[in-house]
């Protein structure tokens, strides 16, 4: 996966590293030449100087090939107005912005925008909502057994059922956070953009629900492989 970052400060730098060692290809955008300090020497993406929503200093990081963009500068506007260009004018698929005021959260969520507000946990949120196949583990029973955790899916599973990804996953979705809110979800619940999901499940089992989840669905909402003959 190719991934462009907008924002080279502590929470960008932190993604770029952790991406990079994951094999992927980097590239991050930045408007103060001297962020760039923050990334380590052996950094092997590119580093751009410019403004994040200016459309040609994203072709120059590659955004036209991008799988995902993160905006993580210091501005909620900036963020925002860089993922939207993303999305609308390039057609990437995986966006997310971080927002320093969580009350804007749900407004730019609506707008299509995953947003990520400002916790110690940032650069970890993120990564689930560039990489939807990252598991994060938020709960285990005393036998560790059984854990609860939270997963990211597709876009090719959005306006599906819950329930059809359920049965093709074999897994429970206990609930779903959506727009800052909790939500468990019926059996008419569709999956939305930006939806995160809190999977109950048997560890074991999280690895291949989490490739389930991140699979593109088929047609009838049928993961691949799981089809009829």
């Amino acid at each position: 996966m190719h991934i462009v970052i907008m924002g080279c400060g502590r929470v960008g730098s932190t993604i770029a590293h952790i991406l990079e060692d994951s094999g992927h290809s980097v590239a991050v955008i930045d408007q103060d030449v001297e962020a760039f300090r923050k990334l380590r020497p052996g950094f092997r993406g590119a580093k751009v100087t410019g403004v994040g929503f200016d459309r040609d200093v994203l072709v120059e990081a590659g955004i036209e090939r991008a799988d995902a963009f993160a905006a993580v500068s210091s501005g909620d506007n900036s963020n925002v107005i860089s993922a939207r260009v993303a999305r609308e004018s390039f057609g990437v698929k995986r966006v997310a912005a971080r927002i320093y005021d969580p009350r804007r959260a749900q407004v730019y969520q609506r707008l299509g925008i995953p947003t990520v507000a400002t916790v110690r946990w940032t650069a970890d949120q993120m990564l689930r909502r560039l990489l939807p196949e990252e598991v994060a583990t938020l709960w285990r029973d005393p036998t560790g057994t059984i854990v609860l955790a939270e997963l990211g899916c597709s876009e090719d599973w959005l306006s599906e059922k819950v329930s059809t990804l359920e049965a093709a996953a074999n897994a429970r979705i206990a609930f779903i956070t959506r727009l800052g809110e909790a939500l468990v979800p019926g059996q008419g619940t569709v999956l939305q953009q930006g939806d995160v999901l809190h999977v109950i499940a048997r560890e074991d089992d999280l690895n291949q629900i989490a490739a389930v989840f991140a699979k593109p669905a088929a047609p009838g909402g049928k993961a691949p492989g799981k089809g009829g003959h």
